[in-house]
């Protein structure tokens, strides 16, 4: 486990769809405060998982140890947007930070803000010209700690090519 205390964050691959598809739940029944029968709804995650893998990354952060096998506590996606060119201008990409969630009892271990540190990795090797995302109120503020600014009333925008926010 190299990311924080006792979890490591990785990017997902075809092995995590039934993990990824866990998290989305559990983010729904959390927040809905009970369980959601829906027996359908692993197998459309994985369809929209294939359809939309070319364009997205997804970070899954996990505890546990290969011997004892590994458990999903959250994950975190970017989806690339590609910008039409114009004359004049070439175009270029931003990524859209979406579907952010950590289990309860990992959100105060540090997993969101490594999930995040990704992300804005992510952005600045893809050269990307903004990273934006569009916050829940309970959220705002910790995407403005990492450095996110307003961008209108439901974006915030990082370049990601600025020096880091302090941690």
């Amino acid at each position: 486990m190299a990311d924080g205390p006792g979890f490591a964050i990785r990017v997902a691959d075809e092995r995590d769809v039934t993990a990824l598809a866990r998290l989305r739940r559990a983010w729904l029944e959390e927040r809905a405060g009970r369980v959601v029968d829906d027996p359908g709804f692993e197998a459309a995650f994985a369809q929209w998982w294939r359809f939309e893998l070319p364009r997205r990354t997804f970070w899954l952060a996990e505890v546990g140890t290969e011997r004892a096998g590994y458990t999903a506590v959250g994950s975190l996606n970017v989806v690339e947007i590609a910008h039409m060119p114009r004359p004049g201008a070439r175009g270029g990409a931003i990524g859209h930070v979406g579907n952010a969630f950590v289990l309860a009892t990992w959100a105060d271990r540090g997993v969101p803000r490594t999930l995040l540190s990704h992300a804005v990795e992510h952005a600045r090797q893809r050269r990307y010209r903004r990273l934006v995302l569009a916050p829940t109120p309970g959220s705002t503020a910790f995407y403005r700690r990492a450095g996110f600014d307003p961008a209108g009333e439901s974006m915030l925008v990082l370049d990601p090519a600025a020096d880091p926010p302090p941690p």
